[in-house]
């Protein structure tokens, strides 16, 4: 009596372990972070995740019209003279040592970012654009129409950004520009937050990665963030989770179902006997 009792208990458990080691096995594959593809360029030493740093602009009022709180890495691909080939330098910006300055005017804003002793300078223009063009991109206009008001006519973007560097007396100076960016799209009254990482591609010899970002170049009232918009990689971060338990309890009631289907044959061929 005990051994046919236990049995459906048995099978259960292998079955459970079984179900969830596959799957738990297929979520993390799933999951991983792809490996980058292998390019010409020198190995280069990691920095490491950079500090996050406040960045804010004022104008001639001294009142603050940019505010920027995040991290940032600098992805640097050129032609060294002095080693005779290519070399990739990933370069963190430490805000201890960057001093923020810029402007703002009604529909552009300029935050630009010293280090270095003033060696190395990162500009950032964000501009304004009409909302019915930014509608044209359903999966914005989805996010946005859950926070924006009726009052809300306009967004903000990231449109430029540029980089000039002090190499050494060697390699001379570095310089990228991109003036057709489409990054960090926000609405006008709120700020952009992402707390996932990101790379902006600038040009074909420089990238920009940014960690846990927060900024608002247009509407600032006082000296805090208005409400935030999350980006699309935060909002599908947050997906995931739900998708595994969701998919977890629906393999533990199966088992369970499968378990009580057995047990009440079991009670059945007793009461045959």
């Amino acid at each position: 009596m005990t051994s046919a009792g236990g049995q459906p208990w048995g099978w259960m458990g292998v079955m459970l372990s079984l179900i969830l080691a596959a799957f738990l096995h297929q979520s993390f594959a799933t999951v991983a972070t792809p490996t980058p593809a292998q390019t010409t360029a020198v190995p280069h030493k990691d920095p490491g995740r950079p500090d996050r740093g406040k960045y804010n602009v004022t104008n001639s009022n001294n009142t603050v019209c940019l505010m920027a709180y995040m991290g940032l890495q600098l992805n640097i691909t050129y032609n060294s003279t002095s080693q005779n080939k290519t070399v990739q330098e990933v370069v963190n910006i430490k805000p201890n040592a960057t001093l923020a300055s810029g402007s703002c005017d009604a529909d552009r804003a300029v935050l630009e970012l010293k280090t270095d002793a003033n060696k190395t300078v990162l500009t950032f223009v964000f501009t304004q654009a009409s909302l019915c063009i930014v509608l044209y991109f359903t999966h914005l206009a989805t996010r946005w129409q859950r926070e924006l008001d009726n009052t809300t006519t306009s967004t903000y973007h990231l449109s430029e950004a540029s980089l000039t560097s002090v190499l050494g007396l060697k390699e001379g100076n570095f310089s990228a520009k991109n003036s057709s960016l489409d990054f960090l799209q926000g609405a006008l009254g709120y700020s952009y937050m992402c707390r996932m990482e990101q790379t902006l591609t600038v040009t074909q010899n420089l990238s920009i990665n940014t960690f846990q970002v927060q900024l608002q170049p247009f509407g600032v009232s006082g000296s805090a963030f208005g409400a935030a918009v999350e980006c699309q990689l935060d909002e599908d971060d947050m997906l995931i989770p739900i998708i595994v338990g969701a998919a977890l309890a629906g393999l533990v009631l199966i088992v369970l179902l499968a378990y009580l289907i057995g047990r009440k044959r079991s009670h059945a061929g007793y009461q045959t006997i």
